[in-house]
């Protein structure tokens, strides 16, 4: 058996028959996979993964596996876990996994430990609690290190901080920032799955409501712009001016958070940052006001100032959690504030993590080659990786392109032509 800390071992088949359907949206990684499986890129290296147990992870891990690795993976969120998923990685596809759905703070870090025993060569992170843990307090997991990828925002901006204070000890390619990451996953992905999350915990018609989008980044573009499409009044609340002078061209209405609070049917985080939702929101908001994170960590909603101040807590169905306020005020908290759309529903749809997790495994085959030349410091995902993922994605959907001609070519490289 395995070495693994699963649910149940039985939940494989139902687990396998998800996996092989996410895998018929994901022809990016599997074209990769299969030329994985001829070179074995990947042999014999060790990779620690920290990421969401889905069905769109488990073939990023089949096709580590394909490139001769060796896997071993943890869950990056207590509650994006598929149990079913993990049991099949486990059974099926010879991946170590330690990941329950629901696990309790103790047991989440101790699967991460789990992952640093494994001695990893290269980890790959869903927000650097990997990478935060071996520098922390795992530092003996260091010397056979050879780099890292990281997936989100979040991470990326804990990795940047490290690296700026000097920290950091080994490279760490920003997946996140690859342009066939970020423009899609976080844009469409979050878009449409974080709106599914809400839409599947409360079953309430978004059409004619309030709802309201903290960051205009990529993810809150994504957000703000299906949010619209399904009829609902979007207010933006941003900190950076380009930004939300950005959203406000887009059409949304822009405001400080103490004035969307008075306003907000339904909330949603998305900023990688600390107390976005704080207690001069909860203040403000009206009765029955719906809140919740699409962020990586549940701290953007300042949840334990509202345990302290609620007069009582109830849980209405699993996963919706209502506080009776002192004026007899309800707010309504949807996944415990961790990540609506992998909480309450399925996470990204598998289009888009084809091309998020397409960045994964290139990234891990170009550390193998060039990591001993890289610096203790996070690099942008090589631009020949970001085009060779764009074009076949491109040609698993059957459209095509121009080129340059040669004439074009000579004249982008010259300064002598001018208007004629």
């Amino acid at each position: 058996m395995i070495d693994c800390d699963i649910k149940d071992i039985a939940l494989a088949d139902e687990g396998r028959a998800r996996i092989e359907w996410a895998d018929r949206d994901m022809p990016v990684l599997a074209s990769i996979r299969e030329r994985f499986e001829r070179e074995k890129p990947l042999a014999g290296v060790r990779i620690g993964a920290c990421l969401h147990v889905t069905t769109e992870t488990a073939n990023l891990m089949r096709t580590l596996v394909a490139g001769g690795a060796e896997v071993r993976l943890c869950a990056s969120n207590p509650l994006s876990t598929q149990d079913d998923t993990a049991a099949s990685l486990v059974r099926d596809y010879g991946v170590s996994v330690f990941a329950i759905r629901g696990e309790d703070n103790e047991t989440y870090y101790r699967h991460i430990d789990a992952v640093i025993d494994f001695k990893p060569q290269i980890t790959l992170d869903d927000g650097g609690d990997v990478v935060g843990r071996i520098h922390e307090s795992r530092r003996d997991a260091l010397p056979g290190i050879i780099g890292g990828a990281e997936e989100t925002t979040t991470g990326v901006i804990r990795l940047a901080a490290m690296a700026a204070e000097g920290e950091l000890a080994y490279p760490v390619i920003a997946v996140n920032d690859a342009k066939t990451k970020h423009f899609f996953d976080n844009r469409y992905g979050t878009g449409q799955s974080t709106l599914d999350g809400i839409i599947r915990l409360t079953n309430r018609l978004l059409a004619g409501r309030t709802l309201v989008v903290s960051g205009y980044g990529w993810c809150g573009k994504g957000l703000a712009m299906r949010a619209k499409g399904m009829g609902c009044r979007v207010i933006v609340c941003e900190v950076d001016p380009v930004a939300a002078l950005e959203a406000h061209m887009d059409g949304f209405a822009v405001m400080p958070r103490e004035e969307a609070a008075h306003e907000a049917d339904i909330w949603v985080t998305v900023t990688g940052n600390l107390n976005v939702i704080d207690d001069v929101c909860f203040e403000a908001m009206k009765d029955g006001a719906i809140i919740c994170n699409s962020g990586h960590f549940n701290s953007e909603i300042n949840i334990p100032w509202l345990e302290e101040h609620a007069l009582r807590k109830e849980a209405l169905k699993p996963l919706v959690e209502e506080y009776t306020m002192p004026d007899g005020r309800t707010i309504i908290l949807l996944a415990e504030g961790r990540l609506v759309n992998l909480s309450g529903a399925e996470g990204h749809p598998a289009n888009v993590m084809d091309m998020s997790f397409a960045n994964h495994a290139l990234a891990s085959e170009y550390l193998i080659e060039h990591a001993r030349d890289m610096e203790p410091k996070v690099y942008d995902v090589p631009a020949q990786i970001d085009e060779d993922i764009a074009a076949l994605k491109l040609a698993t959907l059957g459209v095509h392109i121009d080129e340059l001609t040669p004439e074009q070519i000579a004249y982008m490289n010259t300064w002598q032509v001018g208007t004629v």
